[in-house]
């Protein structure tokens, strides 16, 4: 989208904000929700004042809820938009499921059996095709980069504006998983290699690595750590064999934290790599890996949280920019399965979605025991 487009579009917006549209389908309602400006160009945080306002309200309260249930499942959503985006672009891909012949990116070997958080993102998609004044308008990939913010500042971190606008895609990649997401076992050289391949230097990768201040991860990627690398804290090490065997068929799935704080947003996982206890090998390579700026960084972001806030937020905002590797996409009906058939028109968009089959919407769980909560204000991200 020209730059030009945008500023007409947010202008246009911003006009009819003032204006009372009827509940009802009056036709300026029709007409505008039938024209609502390609979302495949640049992004803009006004994208939805009109066709739905309430879009981020809606996505915190239940990113809030999701995370009062499970504190884990904020470095669960975070961690699906960066394996959307890394992959191929921010478009929603890792959402889509194996069907038929189809074989998606959650089959492939860095997913299987570790994204979570379908549940909540369909939960926030049925109930915004439901609030919205314009229907099924919020595309998926735009409610992972939401929620993401969401749960950084839930969870503790610096709150930013989330640009919006972007489409979902058609299709998703499995041998793509493979090829661009990095691995725990990475040295350092392949870590800077592959964030270069995505347009990303050697900042991007200190602070965006950061995000593991949230989270848990599983017995198989830090075996070979705690038994065979030297660049570790020793008694951490015992500490982590209690929980992970040497016996590569025991315990693979067993889950430690990432850092001593696992559901807060700080700087403790930086500062756990100055004392040789990172968990991944990939995460102690940024202090031990031999690249003096890249530990200097680690240093500098374990001892000053508001340069690591500042930074990470415009790294993920950098990230949450990746554009789709191709330019054909649509807001899906429901973010598991790409609509059939595709609208031809109104630049892949449907308003009207039939109630999908159940065996293709998980609408989450709501446990009895995780009461409602109240819509809070958001940290504003001050250090």
């Amino acid at each position: 989208m020209a730059t030009t487009t945008v500023h007409s579009f947010v202008c246009f917006v911003v006009f009819f904000s003032m204006v009372v549209v009827p509940s009802s389908s009056g036709q300026l309602h029709h007409d505008f929700c039938n024209n609502i400006p390609n979302s495949s160009g640049q992004l803009t945080p006004y994208y939805y004042r009109f066709s739905c306002p309430n879009v981020f309200i809606t996505v915190r309260r239940i990113v809030e809820q999701a995370i009062k249930c499970e504190p884990r499942m904020g470095a669960s959503l975070l961690r699906l938009h960066f394996h959307d985006c890394w992959v191929n672009g921010c478009d929603g891909s890792d959402l889509l499921i194996d069907i038929g012949n189809f074989i998606g990116e959650q089959s492939a070997i860095p997913n299987k059996n570790s994204l979570r958080g379908f549940d909540v993102v369909a939960q926030i998609k049925a109930e915004l095709n439901s609030v919205c004044r314009c229907g099924n308008v919020v595309s998926c990939a735009d409610i992972l980069a939401i929620a993401a913010r969401d749960s950084i500042n839930i969870l503790g971190g610096p709150w930013y504006q989330v640009l919006v606008g972007r489409l979902d895609s058609l299709t998703a990649s499995f041998a793509d998983v493979n090829s661009n997401l990095p691995s725990p076992f990475s040295n350092f050289t392949k870590l800077i290699a592959n964030f270069q391949s995505h347009g990303f230097g050697l900042k991007d990768l200190v602070v965006l690595s950061g995000a593991h201040t949230i989270g848990l991860a599983r017995c198989g990627t830090f075996r070979s750590r705690i038994y065979n690398d030297n660049d570790i804290n020793s008694n951490f090490a015992d500490g982590l064999k209690t929980v992970c065997p040497a016996n590569a068929s025991l315990g693979g799935n067993n889950t430690a934290p990432l850092d001593a704080t696992t559901n807060v947003f700080d700087t403790v996982y930086y500062r756990e790599l100055t004392q040789q206890m990172g968990l991944l090998h990939s995460d102690q390579e940024l202090y031990s890996g031999g690249n003096q700026t890249s530990a200097d960084l680690v240093t500098k972001y374990s001892k000053n949280r508001a340069a690591f806030w500042k930074d990470f937020v415009v790294s993920i905002i950098k990230m949450g920019n990746l554009p789709p590797a191709s330019g054909n996409g649509q807001v899906r009906c429901n973010c598991s399965i790409v609509n059939n058939p595709s609208p031809p028109n109104n630049h892949g968009k449907t308003t009207s979605c039939p109630s999908p089959p159940p065996s293709f919407f998980n609408p989450g769980t709501n446990p009895t025991h995780c009461p409602s909560l109240p819509t809070s204000s958001p940290n504003l991200g001050s250090p």
